[in-house]
Protein backbone atom coordinates (compact mmCIF):
# COMPACT_ATOMS: atom_id res chain seq x y z
CA UNK A 1 0.00 0.00 0.00
CA UNK A 2 2.86 2.42 0.75
CA UNK A 3 4.37 1.93 -2.70
CA UNK A 4 0.99 2.63 -4.30
CA UNK A 5 0.58 5.88 -2.31
CA UNK A 6 4.13 6.87 -3.12
CA UNK A 7 3.52 6.39 -6.87
CA UNK A 8 0.30 8.47 -6.63
CA UNK A 9 2.21 11.23 -4.88
CA UNK A 10 4.92 11.22 -7.53
CA UNK A 11 2.36 11.28 -10.35
CA UNK A 12 0.41 14.10 -8.68
CA UNK A 13 3.62 16.06 -8.17
CA UNK A 14 4.63 15.64 -11.80
CA UNK A 15 1.17 16.72 -12.97
CA UNK A 16 1.28 19.81 -10.76
CA UNK A 17 4.76 20.67 -12.03
CA UNK A 18 3.50 20.30 -15.61
CA UNK A 19 0.54 22.60 -14.95
CA UNK A 20 2.81 25.18 -13.34
CA UNK A 21 5.16 25.06 -16.33
CA UNK A 22 2.23 25.59 -18.71
CA UNK A 23 1.15 28.76 -16.94
CA UNK A 24 4.33 30.65 -17.84
CA UNK A 25 3.53 34.38 -17.58
CA UNK A 26 5.64 35.07 -20.68
CA UNK A 27 2.98 33.15 -22.69
CA UNK A 28 0.33 35.68 -21.62
CA UNK A 29 -1.44 37.18 -24.63
CA UNK A 30 -1.32 40.98 -24.60
CA UNK A 31 -3.85 43.00 -26.61
CA UNK A 32 -1.98 46.03 -27.99
CA UNK A 33 -2.39 48.63 -30.71
CA UNK A 34 0.20 49.29 -33.39
CA UNK A 35 1.15 52.67 -31.82
CA UNK A 36 1.90 50.84 -28.56
CA UNK A 37 4.04 48.27 -30.40
CA UNK A 38 5.94 51.10 -32.09
CA UNK A 39 6.39 53.29 -29.01
CA UNK A 40 7.07 50.49 -26.51
CA UNK A 41 8.92 48.08 -28.79
CA UNK A 42 11.85 47.45 -26.44
CA UNK A 43 9.58 46.71 -23.47
CA UNK A 44 7.39 44.35 -25.53
CA UNK A 45 10.29 42.46 -27.15
CA UNK A 46 9.53 38.74 -26.72
CA UNK A 47 5.87 39.27 -25.79
CA UNK A 48 2.99 37.29 -27.24
CA UNK A 49 0.60 39.91 -28.66
CA UNK A 50 -2.65 40.43 -30.53
CA UNK A 51 -2.97 43.51 -32.74
CA UNK A 52 -4.51 44.53 -36.03
CA UNK A 53 -3.81 46.56 -39.14
CA UNK A 54 -3.95 46.63 -42.93
CA UNK A 55 -1.61 44.24 -44.76
CA UNK A 56 0.84 45.97 -47.10
CA UNK A 57 3.94 44.78 -48.96
CA UNK A 58 6.99 45.87 -50.89
CA UNK A 59 8.56 43.87 -53.72
CA UNK A 60 12.31 44.52 -53.48
CA UNK A 61 13.26 43.14 -51.05
CA UNK A 62 9.97 41.32 -50.58
CA UNK A 63 8.45 41.96 -47.18
CA UNK A 64 4.99 42.27 -45.64
CA UNK A 65 3.76 44.35 -42.75
CA UNK A 66 0.59 45.60 -41.13
CA UNK A 67 -0.01 49.30 -40.61
CA UNK A 68 -2.60 51.71 -39.27
CA UNK A 69 -3.79 55.07 -40.62
CA UNK A 70 -0.83 56.81 -38.94
CA UNK A 71 1.64 54.46 -40.68
CA UNK A 72 2.65 52.63 -37.49
CA UNK A 73 4.10 49.40 -38.91
CA UNK A 74 5.15 45.92 -37.85
CA UNK A 75 6.66 43.40 -40.26
CA UNK A 76 4.89 40.02 -40.39
CA UNK A 77 6.45 36.56 -40.80
CA UNK A 78 6.12 34.11 -42.41
CA UNK A 79 5.32 35.92 -45.62
CA UNK A 80 3.39 33.04 -47.16
CA UNK A 81 0.84 33.14 -44.32
CA UNK A 82 0.15 36.88 -44.50
CA UNK A 83 0.41 37.34 -48.31
CA UNK A 84 -3.12 36.09 -49.10
CA UNK A 85 -4.49 38.95 -46.95
CA UNK A 86 -2.81 41.78 -48.89
CA UNK A 87 -4.96 44.94 -48.65
CA UNK A 88 -7.20 43.50 -45.91
CA UNK A 89 -7.53 44.61 -42.30
CA UNK A 90 -6.49 41.63 -40.20
CA UNK A 91 -6.13 40.68 -36.55
CA UNK A 92 -2.89 38.84 -35.85
CA UNK A 93 -1.55 36.90 -32.87
CA UNK A 94 2.10 36.06 -32.52
CA UNK A 95 5.48 36.60 -30.95
CA UNK A 96 6.71 40.20 -31.17
CA UNK A 97 10.41 40.92 -31.52
CA UNK A 98 12.30 44.19 -31.62
CA UNK A 99 15.88 44.89 -32.68
CA UNK A 100 17.46 48.31 -33.12
CA UNK A 101 19.05 47.02 -36.35
CA UNK A 102 16.28 44.73 -37.67
CA UNK A 103 13.20 46.69 -36.56
CA UNK A 104 9.83 45.36 -35.37
CA UNK A 105 8.52 41.96 -36.43
CA UNK A 106 5.77 39.59 -35.48
CA UNK A 107 5.96 35.86 -36.11
CA UNK A 108 2.41 34.62 -36.68
CA UNK A 109 0.48 32.11 -34.66
CA UNK A 110 -2.78 33.14 -36.33
CA UNK A 111 -4.24 35.67 -38.73
CA UNK A 112 -7.91 36.44 -39.39
CA UNK A 113 -9.68 39.10 -41.44
CA UNK A 114 -11.52 41.75 -39.42
CA UNK A 115 -15.17 41.70 -40.43
CA UNK A 116 -16.59 44.91 -41.86
CA UNK A 117 -13.22 46.54 -42.51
Amino acid sequence: MNAKRQRRGIVAGLMLAGLTACSDPSDELREVTLPVLVNQAEQLDGARVRTQGVVRHFEDPLHYWIEDEDLNRVEIFPHEEIAPHLGETVRVVGNFEYSATEGRRLTLESVEPVAGQ
